[in-house]
Formats: structure tokens, C-alpha cells, sequence
């Protein structure tokens, strides 16, 4: 396994540079050439960008060696299925709240909120006290919440409330983002194996080089960012309190009443639309499977001997050509819709799943096998993840959007923390030791999970057949997903 995760990594990145050039050849670039030409936006992203990436970097630092240091730790697979679960849990308990406090605290505040909470999360990884390191998980939680809404939230409030910059030069902020997100998580497992087995600091090394990267995104933020009373605090969010009535007259609604409007918009949204609720249907239990996923890759190759590092290295770098390939599926030479790179990433899902159910069987495991399913289900993700991003887009108005998604990330957090769940059970009905079958038992309930996944995927295309807005314009093929 040593030297396969090494000429994996080394085979995935020189995949990715020759898919960056042909996808450069082929597609236009993604900024407006007003934004590229105006300095003034230029300094806004760039300062943005420098504390969202360090932020990116810490929370990245943290996935190779999360589930070997619980092992490092001598706590049992049922027990560390249960430091999991507590993550999960605080994910559904806080991402509702997660919108709705940066209106009360304001976004500059929430987001120094998240470098002070994920460093005490990672500080927690010095403790063995299993209650610590459950506070630990809840924290994480917490802050993975706040990274997911509050950042994205505060850019889009200065660029279009404070600097008035066109909404069209959004994306542009968010596709450069994006772009380094995958380079950054393939150097995060180089730099983590590098401190944890090259330089043999152990697996809480990560953990620790995490915090002084979210003291300096702190620092950005507290000396870069502007005041608090500009960014959408609770004196700059004053307008957004008015509604108004049928007779002309407006009313002031309160943080909590608009967070439960909010809510309430939301869900009538998902309610009312089919192709909302099959999208959402999709989301959950494709996303749902990741979570178990990024559970279960460690304790199915660590026994094996390869770097974890590296390995994590390895599944970014596919996850990077999934992505690469959907550019160019979708360009103007291939003239793919995002449906059916949706459909085709689902399949691949599903199938490299089944392969788990055969390379996990107890006494005969496969790891090269296990190895190539994995480095499959984080291709097809790579190829999932804009496809779904554009449908969404599409779909849902942008105005109930945030909400809309949040209620979509309530079944699938729900569904990772029960298959977990099932998992510690059948560890604890053995006896409390290693899961022995119940890992082969977990990938099968997975791959029956993405089968349900397909099927909504191609209800979904069923219904909308001659939908435009399913379709991305510019292409061939009328008529088609």
C-alpha cells in the first residue's frame, strides 16, 4: 500500500495539471474582464480571500488524522462512531442557527466566532478525556456550521451593499475560491503526513499547526475587514428589519421573527416545488454516504500500512479530476448537460460502493481494491458537486435559497449520525472490538442508499424533460435532460 498511495499521488496530480491546461483550452475564463480590469475589486477579493482560504486550510489540516488519533488514543471503533456522531448531531443543532446569528452578532463577529471556536476544537485534541474530546466534536460542529454560511455571507453583503460591484462578478470570487479549495486540501494530507510519520510528531501535529492558521485568518478579519457597523451588524442590517404590508405601510421585524420566516419561506419552497424536493432527496442521501464514508476510509486501509496523508492527498486529487472533467463534459466541445454528469456521478457512486461490499468482506479484505473504490466515489463527488450546484441554482430562488438548503441539510446530517449509529451497534453487539462485518454491512445499507439517490435523480430529469431550466444554455440537444 506504501507504494501504491505514493504512485497514486503521483499519477493523480500529473492528471490534474494536463486536465487544467485542456480545460483552460477549452472553456472561457470564469471572471468578467470589467472585474479582472477594476482594482479596486481585485484588493476586496484578494482580502477576502486571504482569510477564507486560511480558513479552507485549517479545516482541511484536520481530515487525514482525525479517526487515527482516536485510535492513537486507545478508544474503540462503537466509541469513536460516537465522538462522530456528536459531530453530526451539533452540524443539525447549529446549522439552523448559523444563518440567523451573524444578524444578531454580526458577520465580522461570527466569523472571528469560528477561529476562536475550531482553535479550541483542535486544542481539544491534546486531551484522552473522552468527554473533552466530545466537547471537542460539538465545537467542530459549531464551527464547520459558521464556515459554511457565514464567510460566503459577509462577502456577499460588502460586495453588493458596500461596494455596490455588479452581482455578476460574484461567482468569479467564488469559482478562484473554489479552484484553491482543491489545491489546498491535496497539500493539507502532504503537510499532515509530513508532521505526523515523516517528521514523527504523531497524529495531533495537524491539529496543532490548524491553530496558528486560524489565529492569522483571525487577524485578517479583525485588521482587514472594515467595521462591524459596515458589514451587516446589527446597525448595518437595519433596512433588512422592514416589511411591507398589503395597506403601504412597512413593519420591523425582529432577528428571531425574520429567522423564522426565513425558515418557514424555506420549507413551503421545498414543499411546493417536486423538483426542490427530489434535489433535496439527492443531496441527503448522496451527501449523507460521504459522512459515513469519511468515517470508514481510515479503519479499512490503516491496518494496511499506507501514509494516511497521502492517501487523503490521493482522494482530493481525484476528487480535483472529477471536477476538472465536468469542465470540460460541460464545455462547448462536449456539450454535456449538468444532469447528465448528476446521473453519471450517482452511478459511479453507487458502483464503487458495491465494490466496498466485496473488498470490506471480513477475513478476505482487498485493500488495493478498497483503495480504487474510494479514489472512484471521490472522482464521482468531483463530478457531483457543481452538477448539483448549478441544478440548485436553477431551481430554488435565490432569495429562499440559504434556508432552503439549510432544511436540505437537516435528513442528511439525520441519516449519517443513524447509519453510524447502526454501525456502533453492531460493534457494541460483538463485544465492543473492531466492526468485523458491520463495515462490509455499512457499504451495502451505502450503496442501497445511492440506488435510492439514482432513482431520484432520474425521476427528477423525468419530470423536468423539456424543462429549460434544468438545461445549460448554449448547447445541443433539444429535448434532453
Amino acid at each position: 500500500m506504501l507504494l501504491t498511495a505514493y504512485f497514486a499521488i503521483i499519477a493523480l496530480l500529473a492528471l490534474c495539471v494536463g486536465l487544467e491546461f485542456t480545460a483552460r483550452r477549452l472553456t472561457p475564463p470564469q471572471s468578467a474582464p470589467t472585474a479582472v480590469a477594476n482594482p479596486v475589486f481585485q484588493q476586496f477579493q484578494s482580502i477576502f480571500l486571504q482569510a477564507y482560504l486560511l480558513a479552507l486550510w485549517a479545516d482541511w489540516l484536520q481530515g487525514p488524522y482525525l479517526y487515527k488519533l482516536y485510535r492513537h488514543y486507545s478508544f474503540l471503533e462503537s466509541q469513536i462512531a460516537i465522538l462522530y456522531v456528536c459531530g453530526l448531531a451539533s452540524c443539525v443543532l447549529f446549522a439552523p442557527f448559523s444563518g440567523w446569528l451573524h444578524q444578531v452578532l454580526g458577520r465580522r463577529r461570527t466569523c472571528l466566532l469560528f477561529c476562536f471556536s475550531y482553535s479550541a476544537c483542535c486544542l481539544t485534541k491534546l486531551s484522552r478525556d473522552y468527554f473533552v474530546l466530545i466537547v471537542g466534536r460539538v465545537l467542530g460542529g459549531l464551527s464547520t456550521s459558521l464556515l459554511a454560511t457565514t464567510f460566503e455571507a459577509w462577502y456577499v453583503h460588502r460586495h453588493v451593499e458596500v461596494h455596490d460591484f455588479p452581482r455578476e462578478w460574484i461567482p468569479s470570487t467564488f469559482n478562484k475560491a473554489a479552484t484553491w479549495n482543491h489545491g489546498l486540501a491535496v497539500g493539507a494530507g502532504l503537510v499532515a503526513n509530513l508532521l505526523a510519520e515523516w517528521l514523527h510528531l504523531g497524529p495531533v501535529a495537524p491539529f496543532l499547526l490548524a491553530v496558528p492558521c486560524l489565529a492569522c485568518c483571525g487577524w485578517v478579519v479583525l485588521t482587514k475587514w472594515g467595521k462591524e457597523e459596515t458589514d451587516g451588524g446589527p446597525e448595518g442590517d437595519k433596512k433588512t428589519l422592514l416589511l411591507g404590508t398589503p395597506n403601504g405601510g412597512v413593519v420591523r421585524l425582529s432577528a428571531k421573527e425574520r429567522f423564522s420566516r426565513s425558515c418557514s419561506e424555506g420549507l413551503r419552497c421545498l414543499l411546493s416545488d417536486r423538483r426542490v424536493l427530489l434535489l433535496g432527496g439527492v443531496q441527503a442521501l448522496f451527501e449523507s454516504v460521504l459522512y459515513i464514508f469519511v468515517f470508514l476510509w481510515t479503519p479499512v486501509l490503516d491496518p494496511h500500512g499506507p501514509p494516511l496523508g497521502i492517501v487523503f492527498s490521493c482522494l482530493m486529487a481525484a476528487s480535483m479530476v472529477g471536477s476538472l472533467l465536468y469542465r470540460l463534459a460541460t464545455s462547448t466541445r462536449y456539450h454535456l448537460q449538468p444532469g447528465h454528469v448528476l446521473c453519471l456521478a450517482v452511478l459511479m457512486a453507487f458502483f464503487s460502493l458495491f465494490m466496498l461490499t466485496f473488498s470490506t468482506a471480513p477475513g478476505q479484505p482487498r485493500p488495493h481494491d478498497s483503495f480504487l473504490a474510494f479514489l472512484l466515489l471521490e472522482l464521482a463527488c468531483g463530478l457531483y458537486f457543481p452538477a448539483v450546484s448549478f441544478l440548485q441554482g436553477r431551481v430554488i430562488p435565490e432569495e429562499k435559497r440559504a434556508s432552503v438548503l439549510a432544511w436540505f441539510r437537516l435528513p442528511l446530517h439525520l441519516l449519517a449520525c443513524l447509519g453510524l449509529l447502526a454501525l456502533h451497534g453492531e460493534v457494541s453487539g460483538t463485544g465492543g472490538g473492531e466492526a468485523g462485518g458491520g463495515t462490509r454491512h455499512m457499504f451495502g445499507g451505502c450503496a442501497v442508499m445511492m440506488l435510492a439517490a439514482l432513482m431520484a435523480v432520474v425521476s427528477l430529469f423525468t419530470l423536468g424533460r423539456n424543462d429549460t431550466d434544468l438545461r445549460q444554455e448554449g448547447m445541443r440537444g433539444e429535448g434532453e435532460m
